[in-house]
C-alpha cells in the first residue's frame, strides 16, 4: 500500500521490487550502519551509504547528501532507501528531498521488518520477510 508523506513514496518491499524492475536506473542505498549491512544481510546491487554509523550513532544530513552523490546520486534520478524497519529511511529521505532530490522512496518495514508481540524482527514483514532477493557475508 502507497501512503503519501510529503513528496516521497512509501512502497512495501514487494511494491519496491517492481519499482527497481520498472526503473533500473534508480539508485537503490541501504543507509543501515556497516555492520547491518554486511552481517544481517542485504538485496544484491544495493549501494551502501549509512545514515549515521557507529560509533556517533547521529546523522549528518548534509554529509550523506555529499555521500549519495558521490555514488552518482542526483535530483532527477530516483533513489530507493532501505533500512532496517523503515525508520531510518524516512529521515535520510527528507534530507535528500530538502537538497533537492525529485524522487525518493521510503522502503516500508525495511530489510527486517517491524516488532512482532515478542519484540523480534522478521516474523511480521520486511525485505527477507518477503522473500525478496538478498545475501549476506
Amino acid at each position: 500500500m502507497t501512503v503519501a508523506n510529503g513528496d516521497m513514496k512509501h512502497l512495501t518491499p514487494r511494491e519496491t521490487w517492481d519499482y527497481l524492475q520498472a526503473r533500473p536506473e534508480a539508485l537503490f542505498l541501504d543507509v543501515r550502519m556497516e555492520i547491518e549491512y554486511l552481517y544481517v544481510g542485504h538485496p544484491p546491487g544495493v549501494v551502501h551509504v549509512p545514515w549515521y554509523e557507529y560509533p556517533e550513532m547521529h546523522a549528518d544530513a548534509a554529509r550523506f547528501v555529499q555521500q549519495v552523490r558521490r555514488e552518482g546520486g542526483r535530483e532527477d534520478r530516483p533513489v530507493v532507501l532501505l533500512c532496517r524497519s523503515g525508520k531510518r529511511t524516512v529521515e535520510a529521505g527528507l534530507a535528500l528531498e530538502a537538497a533537492g532530490f525529485g524522487e525518493v522512496v521510503n522502503v516500508l518495514h525495511g530489510f527486517e521488518g517491524e516488532l512482532d508481540e515478542h519484540f523480534q524482527r522478521g516474523r511480521l514483514n520486511g525485505w527477507r520477510h518477503d522473500g525478496l532477493p538478498w545475501e549476506q557475508l
